[in-house]
Parts: C-alpha cells; sequence; structure tokens
C-alpha cells in the first residue's frame, strides 16, 4: 500500500456524546503495524523536550496502550488530556490575533532503538475539536546521547518523514515512510497547536554493530539487538513480538498466547536474526502462563546467508515446559543460524525466547555493511 492509499482523517470529530468514546473512533489498518514500535518505551525511548505542555505533559505521547478519556476529569488549567496538548496559540496583537504560518508547537523524541522507519501513526483520540490543524515529522540520526539543545542546533540537518499535512480528530492518522535511512530522533510538529494522544513509530531496528562486536556474547533475538518476527501462527491474544522485548514478562499478555486449538496442529514463530550468528545457549521463560503456557516446545534453526534459503534444522528437540518458569538449555556446541523456528505444541504460549551467542565473521560484515548504507 501506498502512503496516498492510506485513508486520510481530517476535520472535527462530534463531541463526546456519552458511552464507548471510542465508538466513533477514526481509524484504519495501517499496512506497517505488524512492525516493532521504535518509540516504545519498554526499549528506551523518551519525549526529550517540548516547546509546550501546559494542558498535557509531552510524556504521554509514549504510554503503551490507547488514551483513556475521563469525561469528569479537570484540573487547575482545564481539562486533563490523556495525551500531549499545548495551549492555544496567539497572534501579536489586537489587530493581528491569528498565529502565522509558520508558528507551530514540537517535541523531541528519542527512539528507544534507531532503525529504518516504515510507517508513523499520529493518534489524536478524544482530542475532538483541539487538535492540531496540521502536523508534520522530521528525522534525524546523531550518535551517542544527545540533549535537547544538540538536536536543535543550527547545523544539525533534519530530514522530513511526513511534510505538513491536516489531519483529523478523534483518528489514528498514518503515514507510510520510505526513506531507506537509519534515524536516532524524531521532531513531532503541531500545526499550530493542539493535542496528540499517542505517537507510534513502526520500522526495523538497525544496531551498532560497533556496540554489538564489543558485547561479544548477547541475546541474538532481542528487538534491541536487531532480531526480529517473520510470522506467527497465531496472534489472537497478543502479539508474537512480545517475545523478544526488553526484560522479563511483568503480567500475562505481555508475552505470546495463542488460542485454544481444537485440531491436531502446534502452533510457532518463526525469526530473523540481526544478521548470521552463532548460538550457544537458550531461555524459554513462560512467565505468568500458568494454566495457559505450552506444554512442549522444540527449537529449529536454518543458515541462510543473506539468502535465508537454507534448510531447517532442529536444535532442541521436543521438550516439556513447566508453567511460569524459566527454562535453560546449553546446545552441544555453536550453532550457525540466520533464522530460528519455535514450536510449541500443542498451543499456548511463551512470554520470552533468548538466544545466547555472538555475530559470525560473515554477519558481522553484513551488519557493517547494512549500517553504511543507512548512513549509520
Amino acid at each position: 500500500m501506498t502512503d496516498a492509499a492510506i485513508p486520510r482523517f481530517t476535520g472535527d470529530a462530534s463531541p463526546y456524546a456519552g458511552g464507548d468514546p471510542y465508538a466513533d473512533h477514526r481509524t484504519a489498518d495501517f499496512p506497517f503495524t505488524h512492525l516493532v514500535d521504535l518509540a516504545d518505551r519498554r526499549l528506551g525511548a523518551g519525549v526529550i523536550a517540548a516547546n509546550d505542555e501546559f494542558f498535557a505533559e509531552r510524556e504521554n505521547l509514549l504510554k503503551p496502550g490507547p488514551a483513556v478519556f475521563d469525561p469528569e476529569h479537570f484540573g487547575h488549567k482545564g481539562k486533563i488530556m490523556d495525551g500531549w496538548e499545548t495551549r492555544r496559540r496567539r497572534g501579536v496583537s489586537a489587530a493581528e490575533p491569528h498565529p502565522t504560518t509558520d508558528d507551530h508547537d514540537w517535541a523531541l523524541v528519542r527512539l528507544g532503538a534507531p532503525g529504518v522507519i516504515r510507517g508513523i501513526v499520529l493518534d489524536t483520540a478524544h482530542f475532538r475539536g483541539n487538535y492540531p490543524q496540521a502536523v508534520s515529522v522530521e528525522a534525524v540520526a546523531l550518535p551517542g546521547s544527545p540533549s535537547p539543545e544538540d538536536l536543535l542546533a543550527p547545523d544539525v540537518k533534519w530530514t522530513t518523514l511526513v511534510p505538513r499535512t491536516a489531519v483529523g480528530g478523534h483518528a489514528a492518522n498514518g503515514f507510510a515512510v520510505d526513506a531507506e535511512q537509519r534515524f536516532t530522533h524524531l521532531r513531532i510538529n503541531q500545526h499550530p497547536d493542539g493535542g496528540i494522544a499517542r505517537l507510534r513509530v513502526h520500522g526495523q531496528v538497525v544496531p551498532d554493530p560497533a556496540w554489538l562486536g564489543a558485547l561479544g556474547t548477547f541475546d541474538l533475538a532481542a528487538l534491541e539487538n536487531g532480531g526480529r518476527v517473520e510470522d506467527a501462527s497465531d496472534r489472537f491474544y497478543s502479539p508474537a513480538t512480545n517475545t523478544i522485548q526488553p526484560g522479563r514478562s511483568r503480567k500475562m499478555d505481555d508475552g505470546w498466547e495463542t488460542r485454544r486449538r481444537r485440531d491436531q496442529g502446534n502452533d510457532w514463530i518463526s525469526y530473523r536474526l540481526a544478521a548470521q550468528s552463532g548460538i550457544r545457549a537458550v531461555e524459554i521463560d513462560t512467565a505468568y502462563l500458568k494454566g495457559n503456557s505450552a506444554g512442549w516446545a522444540s527449537l529449529s534453526v536454518r543458515d541462510g546467508g543473506n539468502t535465508g534459503d537454507g534448510e531447517w534444522t532442529e536444535v532442541l528437540p521436543r521438550t516439556r515446559l513447566q508453567p511460569d518458569t524459566n527454562h535453560r538449555f546449553v546446545l552441544d556446541g555453536t550453532v550457525r543460524a540466520t533464522h530460528v523456528r519455535i514450536d510449541i505444541f500443542p498451543d499456548g504460549g511463551i512470554s520470552r525466547l533468548r538466544l545466547f551467542g555472538s555475530l559470525t565473521d560473515e554477519g558481522a560484515a553484513t551488519l557493517a555493511a547494512r549500517h553504511r548504507e543507512l548512513g549509520g
């Protein structure tokens, strides 16, 4: 789907009339939302600065889950909204009461995992008549941990990902992005002012090969290290991507759980590692999955080099799993792979999969070349 084919929403939503506040929320199935959210707080993302957050704090932009609306929640500054909301802009005088066409508010966002951005969603949920008239999004790649002052320096060159575009109130406004570059930070602009409830930045993680090389042994499947889910048999209760999020699972829906099978098949997830790697140890965690954890699991790998066409080879035979338990396995020697598949039997779920090892020489070279190609 091209950006032009993505549904566009403009104009006010109707005032809230009671009942389910999401009943009239305008949204669509965007073609990129299956990709990891590079602005996920669990990956270390943050809204590090904003020029104005008079009505609602900038940090709300990255909160997990949909925005919440309480029609009775008011504070000293007015209606309290679950999003980022700025005050109303004004002109310079009674003769010129309106803001200029260049006036706008902005927020700086540090991505939790630098990468290539494929799509952005700016959701104005519950901002029905107080959303921005238009938005724009810019991106940049800077090394290290730049401050807001560093990012706003006059010599920093920003790349426009979303040109100034009209958006709608109480709507998920989605934008496809085709810039084949690695970015670390975004600048979200509201023209001229208003409120945005949530920001989601979908794409592919591009790790720093120098950092991974210095680590030596690390989790080869982790999102923050460039691993990703390629496919899964079932995503009914929760996304398969949860299995490679940072940290331990903290509740049941923070892992991967499938619907109950009524056939003789089994469920599975396939992963692509950041590059060709040598795997030496495996963790399969069923934390918080008690009456619904997988009964057994097996692990297979393939080494497809740059093509990904290798044959699957089982490296961990079907093994009994316990509920709410972290299972550790040391493999018989180092296993070379670019792809990994976990099969669970017959259904249920796991919370995390960890694959510990190192990049091969070929994998390190491939990753370094990709990093350079993307401007790293």
